[in-house]
């Protein structure tokens, strides 16, 4: 069993058989580096890389070794030289515990990633739909919870649109700086290859497809930390559209809504309430990977050239904000896709408001005849007192002889009609359109076509 063959999902990316076959293919591809670079006979990595399979071992065994010996490369190197014969004298050839370790759990890291940046694209793909669909549904813009001015859904969505490219961008620049190979010996200065590191961590990444350090030191995780910081902000995206959208399914608004099937169940006690399902849980999946980003950064103060103590707390971190952001873009992908549009809530609710909602728009046509001043305090006292009484805002405005005495009611009232009053919303969701395929198509194109061979063999 390798890494690509695991089957793997976010929960279960780092479960302990996981760690151990990813374990195992950084030392079947470090003894193939070495006998390449002369450093181990080609015979023996040869044998190393064949016995490297998690199946070949006895797992009960190598679990009590563990607990035994409370060092889990110990206890898998000894039961891999066990099965390699006299390759086994080859066997973790100047290698430490964490250089296997790290260079392991960086392996699974890129496979979740990789997943996640899939589940990202697919999501990016929905919205991009939306804002072509919807770039002229009208609906009323909000700030601070009230009604502000009128907007189309579409530009609503090509924010996010944006938002969410942006993002790409951030992991794209992090992927360079993060899958790069820190396998130093000891203590990060190749003190045991006898003058032939740097060959070997050539030799090494490219098997491994990881780039190159000039200081592989154990001491230097500020790239961990940089992803788990990075997968925070993606976590804040995602909460932001979870969170509109959980706003916008309010009884009150009903502007979207979650397509469930007859038989879901709301509440055991309220049989006619059906809660949403799908966006709470990406809620709460975004906030759980928010948290992560303060103990990253914790974590990236080891002393020294190594420190177990902030190892294992970046491990910890790692791991599971590697699993929360591969679970959250899962799970964006999932809720839009259940997400049902609802432009007649949409034209309901800005109806609430649509004699007054354009009066921005009311104030600027009357300003070149009374000046802008004047124009925001008659429209303001004119808004107020429709409001208040119940009024026509129109009879109030001509009662008025400096506005009646240029403009007629006509005027007014395309002035005050919300349709004629959607700024460029419109033209910036066509064009959001076009960003969300760039960004989707981009982001597959930094997926393989099946993960790299983590057996000693070199990647493509």
């Amino acid at each position: 069993m390798t890494v690509r063959d695991a089957g793997l999902a976010p929960q279960t990316l780092f479960s302990r058989p996981s760690l151990w076959q990813a374990w195992l293919d950084v030392e079947a591809a470090m003894a193939q580096a070495q006998a390449e670079i002369g450093m181990i006979p080609q015979w023996a990595a040869d044998e190393i890389a064949s016995k490297a399979r998690l199946d070949l071992f006895d797992l009960h065994a190598l679990e009590r070794s563990v607990a035994e010996t409370m060092a889990p490369i110990v206890s898998l190197v000894r039961a891999l030289t066990g099965l390699c014969g006299d390759a086994g004298r080859y066997v973790h050839w100047g290698a430490t515990t964490q250089n296997i370790m790290s260079t392991g759990m960086l392996l699974l890291v890129r496979q979740g990633h990789r997943q996640m940046l899939g589940h990202l694209a697919s999501a990016i793909d929905v919205l991009g739909g939306w804002a072509e669909e919807h770039a002229e549904t009208l609906m009323a813009g909000r700030t601070n919870n009230r009604h502000a001015l009128p907007i189309s859904f579409g530009f609503k969505v090509a924010g996010w649109i944006e938002e969410l490219s942006r993002q790409d961008q951030r992991f794209a620049q992090c992927e360079k700086r993060l899958f790069t190979l820190s396998f130093g010996g000891a203590i990060g200065a190749m003190h045991s290859f006898e003058g032939n590191g740097a060959a070997l961590a050539v030799a090494l990444g490219r098997r491994l497809d990881l780039g190159q350090v000039l200081v592989p030191s154990r001491a230097s995780i500020d790239t961990l930390a940089e992803y788990v910081s990075t997968l925070g902000l993606f976590a804040m995206s995602a909460g932001r559209i979870g969170n509109e959208l959980y706003r916008l399914m309010a009884n009150e608004i009903d502007e979207v809504a979650e397509q469930l099937g007859d038989l879901v169940i709301g509440s055991s006690t309220m049989p006619h309430k059906v809660n949403p399902k799908y966006v709470v849980h990406l809620i709460s999946t975004a906030a759980q990977l928010r948290a992560c980003v303060a103990p990253a950064l914790e974590a990236g103060l080891p002393g020294h050239e190594g420190d177990a103590a902030s190892n294992q707390l970046m491990s910890r971190t790692l791991e599971n904000a590697s699993m929360l952001g591969w679970d959250l873009a899962k799970r964006l992908e999932t809720t839009l896709a259940h997400i049902e549009v609802r432009p007649a809530a949409m034209s309901d609710n800005l109806r609430r408001s649509a004699n007054v909602i354009a009066s921005e728009n009311l104030m600027m046509v009357l300003a070149p005849k009374i000046g802008r001043s004047q124009a925001h305090d008659v429209v303001h006292h004119a808004v107020t007192v429709a409001t208040r009484d119940g009024q026509s805002l129109v009879d109030l405005l001509l009662a008025n002889d400096k506005i009646s005495a240029h403009f007629d009611r006509a005027v007014l009232e395309r002035a005050l009609d919300p349709a004629n009053y959607l700024g460029e919303s419109a033209a910036i969701a066509r064009q959001s359109v076009s960003l969300a395929s760039e960004v989707s198509s981009e982001l597959r194109q930094r997926l393989p076509r099946q993960d790299p061979q983590q057996t000693g063999k070199q990647t493509a």
